[in-house]
């Protein structure tokens, strides 16, 4: 559909995504980042806030975690 999916929403559905040309790759593991490149350009888009620019370029993508008695886990949407 013409974006990157950075982040997909477990409770709402909603999605943080990249529009714009580029590629994302993910490294392996629930916690591993992801790196984005943006030879043009492009925007974060979130259905519940206005779209961030982002100049060309590399970007790490790291997913917020928080601590939980015993565990860490991803942040839930």
């Amino acid at each position: 559909r013409g974006r990157l999916v950075l982040a997909l929403g477990e409770v709402t559905g909603h999605a943080h995504a990249v529009v714009g040309p580029g590629r994302l790759r993910r490294e392996a593991g629930p916690f591993g980042a992801a790196w984005l490149h943006l030879p043009e350009g492009g925007r974060v888009v979130h259905e519940e806030h206005a779209a961030i620019p982002l100049p060309k370029g590399w970007y790490r993508v790291v997913r917020q975690r928080e601590y939980v008695p015993g565990a860490v886990r991803m942040v839930a949407d």
